[in-house]
This record gives C-alpha cells, structure tokens and sequence, in this order.
C-alpha cells in the first residue's frame, strides 16, 4: 500500500527544516523532552462549542466558534490587498477577512471547502465579519475537541500546531516519576505532578478557567511550588558547596585600616561601624565572602568597600573593584585613591578607553602584584587581565552587570601556591575564591533578597550621614518649562548648581523627547549669564572629565546630561535636579538620579517635568517618587511594576529567573518551598538525594550557576 511509504515523507521533517526548527526551539530554551513538556501555555482557546453565524452576530464582540462552507474566494484591492473569504450555514453567513495571507490560502479556502473558524465577530459593513481568524479545513461532523486548546509562547517561525505536537510527542518520552514522596505532596497539599502537567497543556472543558487565568488553579500551584522548591534548593546547595571552598583568609585588619580611618574627614555612621564589622568577620574566615552591601543613595558605601580593600591589602593580597561606567569608575579611583595613595598603597586604574600603552603598563603592574587596588570597568575580565594575589573583589552596582561578567570577574582567582590564573584556571582543584562583595544603591526588597539571594549575607547601610538634607520632589507639567528654567536661574544666583537630565542623545520621531544636544542648546540661549555644560555616552572619556572637572569644581552652573550620572557623581553643591521626560524612565532610574542632590547641606530640590497624558503606570511612578524617598519603600512598589529581572541583571544574562512563581502573589509558596528545600537537604539518604538531584535538573538543568552571583 502507498500510504506507509508516504507517511514518513509527510511527518519527518527534512534535515534543514529540522535543524531549523530545532535552532528556533533553542532560542526559546527548549531543548530537551522535559524543556518542552515544562513549555506551559500563555493562555487557552474554548474549541469545544460551535454555534451557528446567526449566534455568533448576535454575541456582541465575544470570541466564537461557527463552521461553514467557503461560498466566495476573492483577492480584493480595496482600500488595500487582502484576502476575502465568505462562509455560510443554515443561518447566515460570515466575511472572513485577511489582510496578511499566502497565495496558497486562497486554494487551500476554495469554494465548497468546510472550514470551521475561531475570533471575534463583528459587524461590518457587509454584514457579520471576523479579521483573521483561527480556522481549520474539516470534514462534515468532524468531531469538537473535548479539551481546552493550549496557545503556548511561541518564537518566530514556530506555529502552535508545531509546538502542540512537539510537547505532545515529548510528553511520551519523559520519565514521569515524581520528585517529591506521597507524604510529602500530602503535607504540602498538592497535586501530583504529572496529573498538574497533563491538565495544563490538556485541560478539560469543565475546568474552572478563571482559575486557569490567573494561575491558582491547583495544576499551576505544583508548577509554581516545583520551581521555587528548585531555586532554593540550588540556592542552599550553593551556599554548602561555598563554604567547602577555599579562600585566602584575611585576618588583619591592621596599620593601612587604621591609618585610613584616621585620615577620614568624618566619623562613620553606626550603620556603617556595623557593616564593616559585619565585613571584616567575612574576610577572616577561609571559605570565601558572599556578600551584598545595600545602602540607599549616598549613605556612605564607598567608604564601607574601602575600608574592605584595606583589609586585604593588610593581609598581603589584592582588591580589585569594578563598576558598570567609566564615568561611576573614575569616581570611585579619585575618591578613593585620594584616600590611599597617601597612605602608600598602588592603585591601578584599568578601563577600555585607555590607550594600549597605558593598558599593558596597568596589566603589567596588576599581574606583578604592584598594584594593590585596581579599579575599572568591563575591562578587568579580559583574558589577557590576570592577577597575582586577589583576595577581594567588589562589585558596584552589581544588578548592571550580567550574571556572567560577575562570574568572570570571581574567577579570576589565584591559586594554592600564588601562581596566576586565568578564567578557565578556576577549575584546577588547587583554585581558592576570591570574597565577594556586591554593592548595589537599589535596595533589593526584602521578598526579592530572601527569594534570590538565599547563598548571600546582607547587609544594610540603613541610616544616612548627619547633616543631609531631605529632597523635595514635584511633578511638572513640560508646558510650564519657563517657570523650571526660571527656577534653576535662581539657585544659581543663589550660589548653587543644578542638574537637567535628558533621555536622548539625538532627535526621535518616534519618542519625540526632548533631547539633551536640544536641551543644551535652549538653556544656553536662555541663560546667557550662566555656564552650561553637556555630557554624555558618546562624548570621549576625556572629554566628559573635563566637563564633570568644571562642574565638581563651580565653574560649570548647570550640567545638562543623559543618566551617565545616574551613579557615582557627588557635587554637594548641587541642590536643583530637572529631569526631562520623567515619564520614560523607571523608579528605579528617577531615585538613583535623585540621589545626586541632596548631598550637601542646602534643602535640594527634584524637579519632574513630565508631558501629558500620563498613562497609568507613569503616574504611579511619578506619585510614588513625590511621596517617598525611601529607596526600600520605591524598591518595593518598583518590584510591583516591573518584576524582578531588572533588579538582578537576569535580562542581560538571557536567562529567565521565575517564568511561573509571581513574588508579589506567592509569598506564601516561596516560605513553603524555603523549609522543605532545608529539609530535603538535611536528609543524606541517597534516595532523597538523588530525588533532590532530580528536581534540580528537571528544572534548572544546566542554569545552576546563574543563581549563585
């Protein structure tokens, strides 16, 4: 017979397609069984009812399913090429209209076909008619389906006929054994997990959709609770497995430290005494530091990193910090090398705009062991950077870096017998770790840290230096920029500077901001009396210092700049901040700007000049922003906003944290999941272990160690 011959031809794709098809499921992170079976639909389509077109037209604009045969099949021009098919029953008759279609549609929906078609009806001007439905050529009393119709996320190129088959045919390989014991899905009063997964991607027509919807159906409960219980347990096993490593201790807190707080200007907060001691403790200890060092905006944390390096330096090795921009990095290498170089400690500066001469001389001192602090950018986790004796790195602002540059970066480690190293040299059994600490001026709220940051103590720089003033925050209508410009003449005339912050470099059609060349060039005709400076992205390094030179120093009245100052920059005597546009940026964004004023004695001022109308998201920003200037409380409500990839440099490593668990809705789950992945690991029996070890590569797989920096 002719049809098994056939069969494989039409079911096996051709080498080049599969390859194709299988680069597309790669680039959605499917790549085995179990990643499509775990591959849950967004949402569900109700195949199950069919009603006549007469019902359908009578719906309303609700989404409806009718059946009927293709009566006309008409390319037409008018207003514009689209495809019009008419079907009919013994009702009436609907328009099927496309707008985007193939030639081979218009054979495939010829006149006398049976097609049955999904969407939303409306009325048009030729009666009942629906734009690009979903549909299906079917035979007379084709039967309905009796479940739910699954739309799962999908990449370009990949249909949902395609990735309904795939998951259904991964469905039958997988090895369906359950990760967690009888007794303890009793205990935790859930589902079972192969019941939960064939309910999601099958669910019956019975089944109570709302809860489907919003994800508390029992089925997505175990989806939630698995992948929580999976991130703590990698969590929990990172931090065993951290303190299993070696790392050089660094036990003397000795004559540089002290030395160094003698020379302070000013005494540290009890914060900051409590951190560093908190730090310190860390350092001395032979497994390496894990460590996060919040602190609000201008709270005193460079201090606190400083004070850390020292310690290592006291013990023979050395520190290393790194930050996001050149601009943040150069403040930190003036502001603490001002503070060690008298003391006599080397600090090599290392970023890419430096010349190669310049480059290979502050490598060639970083890798002799002659300098003892080094600070930079990116530029530190090159190959050719390699270190002789790194003790401590510091990471500032540790949620802008990927997760992989912070990996590379604790790699660089030295090993037993004080050899370099590079990268790959990490996995030499004689490796130590360097301590880690992260410094991060947006505070992790308190769900986010306990959920993602299980393998790091915390420490909380909760009080700010004496004699800060608080900030004044208002909302401005961009029609009453007059007044605004009008109000940074004043401060100036009364001795101070200002700030005026822009989202754009150069004209956009699209956004239509107010650009910060624009905005240069109109407070320069508005304010002839005065200085006004430019700096941002695209300026040379050179160039931006001597910009920043002439603001830190007065001579500059007004900085107009992009938010390449969103960190790092301290002018105590600015105490005017414009921010153009306030509406584009994130909570997260408008506090750190925020933070440059205010940082002296003067009462300081923000001013957000937003443009009307405000969409629902923006006023919640800019009403939050004006009622608070806690950075855990903005934390908090910026959590709510935009979830948690943004505080944790998930987005830049391209690996999704949670796809299912929402933190502001499963508070309650995470707590679960947290006990029972302590208890789970506190069994050695192999049983329990190789249950552990089989939950974590069902979900995580290889993506372990993006949870451990």
């Amino acid at each position: 017979m002719p049809a098994p011959k056939r069969k494989p031809a039409a079911t096996v794709p051709s080498a080049p397609a599969a390859n194709t098809r299988a680069s597309k499921l790669e680039k959605l992170g499917l790549r085995s069984d179990m990643d499509l079976v775990l591959h849950l639909p967004l949402r569900y389509e109700d195949e199950t009812e069919i009603v006549t077109i007469q019902q359908a037209g009578m719906m309303g604009t609700s989404v409806a399913q009718v059946e009927g045969v293709v009566t006309a099949c008409d390319i037409q021009y008018r207003p514009r090429r689209q495809l019009i098919v008419t079907i009919a029953d013994d009702s009436g008759q609907l328009v099927m209209r496309f707008l985007n279609f193939y030639g081979s549609q218009t054979k495939q929906l010829a006149v006398g076909t049976r097609v049955r078609a999904r969407g939303e009806i409306r009325h048009g001007f030729f009666g009942a008619e629906v734009v690009h439905p979903n549909y299906k050529v079917v035979l007379e009393g084709a039967p309905l389906p009796d479940v739910l119709t699954p739309v799962y996320p999908a990449g370009e190129g990949l249909s949902q006929a395609f990735l309904r088959k795939a998951i259904a045919d991964a469905m039958q390989h997988i090895e369906w054994r359950d990760t967690l014991s009888p007794a303890q899905l009793a205990a935790q009063q859930l589902t079972p997990f192969e019941s939960a997964v064939r309910l999601l991607h099958n669910p019956p027509p019975d089944v109570d959709e709302h809860a489907l919807e919003d994800r508390s159906h029992p089925a997505w409960v175990r989806m939630k609770f698995d992948e929580l219980l999976a991130q703590q347990l990698s969590l929990k096993r990172a931090q065993v497995a951290r303190r299993a490593k070696n790392a050089r201790a660094l036990p003397v807190a000795g004559q540089l430290s002290a030395a160094f707080l003698n020379t302070l200007p000013f005494t540290l907060t009890k914060a900051q005494q409590r951190v560093v001691a908190e730090i310190s403790t860390d350092l001395r200890a032979s497994f390496p530091m894990q460590r996060l060092l919040q602190g609000d905006v201008g709270s005193g944390k460079t201090v606190v990193a400083a004070l850390a390096a020292a310690q290592a330096i006291d013990s023979g090795y050395q520190a290393v910090l790194m930050a996001p921009t050149e601009i943040l990095a150069d403040q930190h290498f003036r502001k603490i090398a001002a503070w060690m170089e008298p003391l006599g400690v080397r600090v090599a500066w290392l970023t890419g705009s430096l010349k190669k001469k310049e480059k290979l001389a502050a490598q060639a001192m970083i890798e002799s062991g002659e300098a003892q602090l080094v600070i930079g950018t990116h530029a530190l986790i090159q190959d050719s950077v390699q270190f002789a004796k790194l003790g401590l790195v510091i990471v500032d602002e540790q949620h802008r870096f990927g997760v992989g540059q912070r990996l590379a970066l604790r790699n660089k480690t030295t090993s037993e017998n004080g050899g370099n190293e590079t990268v790959q040299d990490i996995k030499s059994t004689a490796a130590v770790v360097p301590h880690q600490l992260m410094m991060s001026a947006t505070p992790i709220p308190r769900t986010l840290a306990m959920t993602y940051y299980a393998d790091l103590e915390i420490s909380v720089i909760d009080e700010l230096p004496p004699g800060r003033t608080p900030i004044v925050t208002r909302a401005v209508d961009q029609m009453r920029r007059d007044e605004v410009i009008a109000r940074v003449h004043a401060a100036v005339q009364d001795g101070r500077q200002a700030y005026w912050v822009c989202p754009l470099i150069e004209e956009s059609e699209a956004l239509q901001l107010q650009t910060a060349t624009e905005t240069y060039a109109m407070l320069v005709e508005a304010l002839p009396d005065l200085r006004v400076g430019l700096v941002h992205g695209r300026l040379k390094q050179a160039e931006k210092q001597e910009v920043m030179d002439a603001f830190s120093a007065g001579a500059c009245h007004v900085l107009v700049a992009t938010t390449v100052i969103e960190v790092g920059v301290d002018v105590p005597n600015a105490s005017l901040m414009v921010i153009e546009h306030a509406e584009r940026f994130g909570l997260s964004q408008l506090h750190q700007l925020r933070g440059r004023v205010g940082r002296g004695s003067a009462a300081s001022v923000c001013l957000l000049l937003y443009q009307s109308p405000l969409g629902y998201i923006a006023k919640q920003r800019l009403m939050t922003m004006r009622e608070t200037t806690d950075g855990f409380e903005i934390a908090r409500r910026d959590l709510e906003i935009r979830g948690p990839g943004e505080f944790l440099g998930a987005r830049q490593s391209g690996q999704a944290m949670l796809r299912f668990a929402d933190l502001t809705t499963d508070q309650w789950l995470v707590d679960r999941a947290r006990d029972l992945a302590q208890t789970l690991l506190q069994d050695p029996t192999p049983a329990n272990q190789a249950a552990v070890s089989a939950h974590l590569a069902r979900w995580l797989g290889g993506r372990e160690d993006f949870l451990k920096v």
